[in-house]
Parts: structure tokens; C-alpha cells; sequence
């Protein structure tokens, strides 16, 4: 079952990835990059007000897209089709190019210290390789995810839950913003805090059992004016709160403001997709198959722009904010065209 305003969202939060990432990489706060190039604090508001919730919403758009496909498949059939096209390139892009941000990393930051001449050049390599993860992260997490819903499967083998889930109403989904901070608190790797296997995992279950429902997205649609009003609201509280502290920090992704953020703007984007976005035109058929090249691709695309602009070019860092999404645009459409003409790549990379 294809529905054009899931495909719409996704290739949408996808760009806003690539768009958030280019203000990430000079943030004021504190979290942590790849180069060293100090930003405008005051354009770190983008970050803020997308940091909350846009990899919530994926995780939900992931679980809804994730029940669609298993009314045609088995758990065996979509788990070998998650290895084929999350698995492998979330680990054959780390070391065929992924491995250039870590080398990035190396020209701003003393990774081997005084016995750099003694370390092989493979071990360096390997070394560059994990620090070069960026946002493949999501593949793995999302990987993560589509295990669990597998075992979900097996215990609710007469989908008991998911019929449940088709009875909720506007007020429950509300309320459920407590279940949401709830799955914030558990789960959560240490020192590599990305991982947030609490929130991720329970916004795409949520996405299988209660928002691939029908009259569950109509009932979203309905309330999308209202929904985008609240999050507009709570985007101006929660970065005025706060504003300048560290919003990557899991003291900051725990607090109940920053969930309600994520959860009421989730909700809204929802809605707003399946009220005006659920159509399909020539640069929607264009862009839906492409958004998963562009974005395992655009991360090392970016930091090595941003490292040549800042070490061969010396530019002044306001015009990179500006530079950056052009040399994205020009690198990576042609990019992604021709990988999916290589078949080798085009597996390991896209994994088609």
C-alpha cells in the first residue's frame, strides 16, 4: 500500500536533515562536529527548533511504511530486505566514504598524538572509519527497530494491539506525549548518545500500530491547523528555554518540554502531510526514490566542502551557511545518478 504523503515526508524530513546538518556543523553550544569552525550563534535556532522532533517523525513514518509492508511480506522476506537495504550500507558507505569525515576530524583535532608517524596507515584508516559514522546511525537504530517489531509480531500474533491502536482518539493521542517522555528515559546508550533505543523504538512501533490506520491520519489531517499552531507555540518555548545550552545533551532529550515538543510537532507534520502533501507530481516521482542516496551520501559531501572552503579557500564562515547547500545540490544529484548506474555501488551504497 503506497500513500504519496508518506513518501512526500520522508523525502522532506530527509532535506531537512541535510538542511540542519549544514547550521550543526558551526553550533555555538557545544555539540560536538567534525571541524573546528566556529558559527553565528544566533542562525543556531535552526537547530533548535528541528533537533526535537524530525528523527522522531521518521521513526513513526518508518514504523507506518513498515506495516504496509508486512501485509505483502513475511518477517523472514522483510527482515533479508532490511539487511539488503539498511545493514549494508549502513556499513559499506562508513568505509567507502564515511571514512573521509574521521580524516576531516584528524585536520582540526590531534587524534594520534605524538606517535602518528608510527601508526599504519590501515589503522588510521579504521580509525577514521568509526569516527565517520555521522548520520548513518539512523540505519542502524532503525535496523534495530525493525528486529524488535519482528519479535513484536511473534507475541501479538493475532495483531490484538494494532486493532487496539485503531481506536484512539484525538485526546488519547494527546495525552500519549506522557508515553513518549516515558520511552526518552530508557534506552539510551551511553557516551555515543544518539542511540536512543527508548524514544526511536516506541515512535516506530507507534507508527505500526496506531498511525498506519486510516481514519487515525484523517483524524490527524482534520486537526492539522490547530496541531501546527501548538508546535509553533512549544518551538518558541522550548527554544527560549533553552536557548544556548546544549540540545543534543541527554539531560536536554529527557526534559518533558523537549518530548512535548517532539511529540505535538510530530503529530502536526503527520497531519499537515496527509492534508496537503498526499498528491503526486514530476519532482515528488523524482525525488521519493532518491532521498535515501542523499541522505547516506550528503554527510561527508558536507564536511569535506566544509573543510576546503575553510582550509583551501579560506572563506569567511557566514558565506559557508550559504555555499554549502548549493555544493550539496551540485554534488549530489549527479552522485546518486551515477551510482544507481554501477551495480556494485548501487548495492552497497543504496542497497538496490
Amino acid at each position: 500500500m503506497r500513500k504519496p504523503f508518506l513518501d512526500n515526508l520522508r523525502y522532506s524530513i530527509v532535506l531537512l536533515v541535510i538542511f540542519y546538518h549544514v547550521f550543526y556543523l558551526f553550533n555555538s553550544v557545544g555539540v560536538i562536529t567534525n571541524v573546528d569552525i566556529p558559527g553565528i550563534p544566533a542562525l543556531d535556532a535552526v537547530q533548535y527548533v528541528l533537533y526535537p522532533w524530525f528523527m522522531v517523525t521518521l521513526f513513526v513514518i518508518s514504523g507506518i511504511c513498515a506495516r504496509y509492508s508486512l501485509q505483502k511480506q513475511t518477517n523472514k522476506e522483510f527482515l533479508k530486505s532490511k539487511v539488503r537495504r539498511q545493514l549494508i550500507p549502513s556499513i559499506s558507505v562508513i568505509f567507502i566514504i564515511g571514512w573521509t569525515s574521521g580524516w576531516v576530524t584528524g585536520q582540526y583535532a590531534d587524534m594520534f598524538g605524538t606517535n602518528s608517524g608510527a601508526i599504519p596507515g590501515f589503522a588510521k584508516y579504521l580509525i577514521w572509519s568509526l569516527s565517520g559514522i555521522g548520520s548513518l546511525w539512523f540505519l542502524h537504530q532503525l535496523l534495530a527497530a525493525d528486529v524488535v517489531l519482528v519479535l513484536f509480531r511473534k507475541i501479538d500474533k493475532k495483531d490484538r494491539v494494532h486493532r487496539l491502536g485503531g481506536k484512539v482518539s484525538m485526546p488519547v493521542l494527546c495525552l500519549m506525549v506522557f508515553a513518549l517522555w516515558g520511552s526518552a528515559q530508557i534506552l539510551n546508550t551511553p557516551v555515543i548518545e544518539v542511540y536512543r533505543n527508548g524514544i526511536y523504538i516506541f515512535a516506530f512501533l507507534l507508527g505500526y500500530c496506531v498511525f498506519s490506520h486510516d481514519h487515525v491520519q484523517e483524524m490527524l489531517a482534520k486537526c492539522a491547523p490547530a496541531l501546527l499552531g501548538i508546535s509553533a507555540l512549544l518551538a518558541v518555548i522550548y527554544t527560549t528555554h533553552f536557548w544556548g545550552k546544549n540540545y543534543a545533551s541527554m539531560d536536554n532529550l529527557k526534559q518533558f518540554l523537549t518530548n512535548a515538543y517532539a511529540w505535538y510537532a510530530t503529530l502536526a507534520v503527520l497531519g499537515a502531510g496527509k492534508r496537503w502533501m498526499d498528491k503526486e507530481t514530476p519532482f515528488t516521482r523524482y525525488m521519493a526514490p532518491r532521498s535515501f542516496g542523499f541522505y547516506v551520501l550528503h554527510y561527508p559531501v558536507l564536511v569535506l566542502g566544509a573543510w576546503a572552503m575553510d582550509k583551501l579557500l579560506h572563506l569567511p564562515v557566514w558565506s559557508m551557511y550559504l555555499l554549502l547547500p548549493v555544493l550539496l545540490v551540485i554534488i549530489l544529484l549527479p552522485l546518486v545518478a551515477i551510482i544507481k548506474r554501477i551495480p556494485v555501488l548501487k548495492t552497497l551504497i543504496l542497497g538496490e
